[in-house]
């Protein structure tokens, strides 16, 4: 439990922080921008897509900032990360993010994205106040990544790397080996990435796609990742702490035909979401695009927050919304053990 001074007289906490029972604070706030994606990436979403909800029940511009507002200021939220679905088909969002970026206490601000339209949008984003773009890309094959994603769009997410990188925004390329189709092309993608200075993250596959078809027998462990990359680089964690990172940060060195190591090539991050969960020391927090809070990812239990704002819900009762939903975080996500949750809603209603 928390100290009795967080808590009020409802059982509920009091302090100004977004705090659950097991002492956790969520300073990392995920807010997802829509529901809708342009690719259709197997491990995510069917070929066909989905029924995505209609515009008028989505946030606002106006109705983000507020809750950003709410959450900087309020509870010390201190990174927003936006996502989707593709965040890039809000035709308003320059306008979310330069509103977001004009608040006190204004919060660091990134963006996920698959990069496609970012070749024509990236100056203008980096003048409204972004800061850097995870882009989704799980390999730099042309044939694969349209296997994967059931899309031919490859030259059109590295020409939106490319403008990113020219406008100055930092780049973290975010990546699901699956086996027997992009699994053998993670030494090429790291190298791909490493050449150009992005950070390359590998992420272990969720359970959270709309066709349920998650098997934990067929996942990419981490410690695979680790061992196909060891053969070709050498791997070293990164001694600095992660303070809540989902991501196990590794320096990469050369390794040479005879084994031995030298030059170090930059870094790359492993989140092992599934297998060496990071849940005790989770600080995130997450809006869905129509207002939901979402304590934890793997999880069904929603709070709305958008309707009580639209029936004029002071700052006041939005706060308690969302610091109830909080406070009822669950302590893990059950790991790789049959307590794993699949939630109803997938990754592309839900946000990343």
């Amino acid at each position: 439990m928390a100290p009795a001074t967080l808590l009020g007289s409802t059982g509920a906490p009091s302090a100004d922080a977004l705090l659950d029972r097991f002492g956790r604070r969520a300073v990392d706030l995920r807010v997802s921008l829509t529901e809708r994606c342009n690719l259709r990436c197997t491990y995510c979403m069917p070929a066909a897509g989905l029924p995505f909800a209609p515009d008028d029940a989505l946030m606002t511009a106006a109705e983000i900032e507020r809750l950003v507002r709410l959450g900087t200021t309020r509870f010390g939220v201190r990174k927003v990360r936006f996502t989707g679905g593709e965040p890039m088909l809000r035709h308003d969002l320059v306008d979310v993010i330069a509103r977001c970026a004009a608040l006190p206490d204004a919060p660091e601000l990134s963006l996920t994205t698959n990069a496609i339209g970012l070749a024509h949008r990236a100056d203008a984003l980096y003048a409204a106040g972004l800061r850097r773009v995870n882009v989704s890309l799980d390999t730099v094959d042309p044939d694969v990544f349209t296997e994967v994603t059931r899309r031919p769009f490859l030259d059109k997410v590295i020409a939106g790397l490319s403008a990113a990188h020219d406008a100055g925004l930092a780049i973290k390329v975010n990546a699901v080996l699956l086996r027997g189709v992009n699994d053998h092309l993670a030494p090429e993608l790291m190298r791909w990435c490493l050449e150009r200075g992005y950070e390359l993250r590998f992420i272990e596959q969720m359970p959270l796609d709309s066709d349920h078809a998650w098997e934990r027998s067929t996942m990419i462990t981490a410690a695979e990742t680790r061992a196909m990359l060891s053969t070709s680089f050498g791997l070293v964690p990164d001694e600095a702490p992660r303070d809540g990172a989902p991501a196990e940060r590794f320096r990469v060195l050369a390794r040479g035909a005879d084994g031995t190591l030298g030059e170090e090539l930059g870094t790359i991050g492993i989140i092992a979401s599934i297998t060496e969960s990071f849940c005790a020391d989770c600080t995130r927090t997450r809006l869905t695009a129509d207002g939901h809070v979402r304590s934890c990812l793997f999880s069904d239990d929603e709070t709305d927050v958008l309707g009580p704002m639209r029936s004029g819900a002071t700052d006041d009762e939005v706060a308690e919304l969302w610091q109830r939903a909080m406070w009822a975080k669950p302590r893990d996500h059950g790991d790789d053990s049959d307590d794993l949750v699949h939630p109803t809603r997938g990754m592309s209603a839900i946000g990343g």
